[in-house]
């Protein structure tokens, strides 16, 4: 438990970092982790404390400073510069029953890191803008780079070993919900299928659901959460996906929202007077842009379907 309350509070801490502008005022990012590692020092076992100084501190205050606001602005092509500090902070997750499910979490997304990375190698440099001293940046990857990347990722790899036991039940669950039994591969984009899966914002279980959003579908967090239980969690997810094909009427802006939410997608259809997932792709959160192209090419590679093609079971 002690574990948990120090890492919960370093990996929260860097969930809830704003993105920095010139007008906000710098954050003491390096005030946050000194009273993390007084806390360690005051609270954890020897062992325990030793793992956490094996840590490079540059490289976890790095991804503390820069992980939400790479993830949630919309510039893709700087996301690949969190690859260091995630693959220093993974193993340290994994080492502790505590903290595994936030690196399950974490596993999840090591993909994202290195997507960028590419993405940035095969983006062309940008020009210059006359009569401006401001260092040009490279435009956005097209909704298609990212597809090419994303289907030439995911295509070499083999079921995930808990997907042999759950994706049957599932495929069930969502048949019963109406929902394209394909879309059971979010819990793959997600969480690997594990329902031990929880982010630093709050978000549990196979498919990732956030304490409201699953409140608000039936579930219930206390004293058991229900978004651990396969069953229940597919359930929700299954409904929310249906509810947000209601609203949207598109596959991919119905994934997109899942990821974002609602009043993203929405708010970026209006300001662009768009209809389709194309037009907003390259404004979505950086995430998001990386996880709907992923979605797609795992559902195409685990069920040779096409996401904008699926129908309701």
């Amino acid at each position: 438990m002690k574990l948990r309350i120090a890492l919960v509070l370093l990996l929260a801490a860097g969930a809830l970092l704003p993105a920095q502008t010139n007008d906000e005022p710098s954050l003491d990012v390096g005030g946050l982790m000194d009273a993390a590692q007084q806390f360690a020092q005051d609270n954890l076992d020897p062992d325990v404390l030793q793992a956490l100084q094996d840590v490079d501190r540059d490289k976890v205050e790095d991804f503390l400073k820069n992980y939400q606001a790479y993830l949630q602005g919309d510039y893709v092509l700087d996301v690949g510069q969190l690859k260091d500090g995630a693959n220093a902070i993974l193993p340290l997750l994994d080492a502790h029953e505590e903290t595994q499910p936030y690196a399950a979490w974490l596993r999840a997304r090591l993909d994202y890191f290195a997507a960028a990375d590419e993405l940035k190698a095969i983006t062309p440099a940008p020009q210059p803008i006359p009569g401006t001293n401001a260092p040009p940046r490279a435009a956005n990857p097209s909704f298609a780079a990212e597809q090419e990347i994303w289907i030439k990722k995911v295509s070499p790899r083999p079921w995930p070993e808990a997907a042999k036991k759950f994706v049957p039940e599932l495929k069930a669950i969502f048949a019963a919900e109406g929902v394209p039994v394909e879309l059971v591969w979010l819990a793959e984009v997600e969480s690997g299928f594990d329902a031990r899966a929880r982010s630093p914002a709050g978000a549990v279980g196979m498919f990732q659901l956030m304490p409201t959003t699953a409140k608000n579908l039936g579930l219930s967090l206390f004293p058991f959460d229900q978004r651990k239980q396969p069953d229940p969690a597919a359930h929700a997810a299954a409904k929310y996906l249906r509810h947000l094909h209601e609203t949207f009427g598109d596959w991919r802006l119905a994934v997109a929202a899942y990821n974002s939410g609602e009043g993203t997608v929405q708010r970026l259809l209006k300001r662009y007077d768009a209809k389709s997932y194309d037009r907003i792709a390259t404004h979505l959160p950086a995430e998001t842009q990386m996880y709907v192209p992923k979605v797609e090419a795992t559902i195409e590679h685990r069920e040779g379907a096409a996401l904008e093609k699926l129908k309701a079971a």
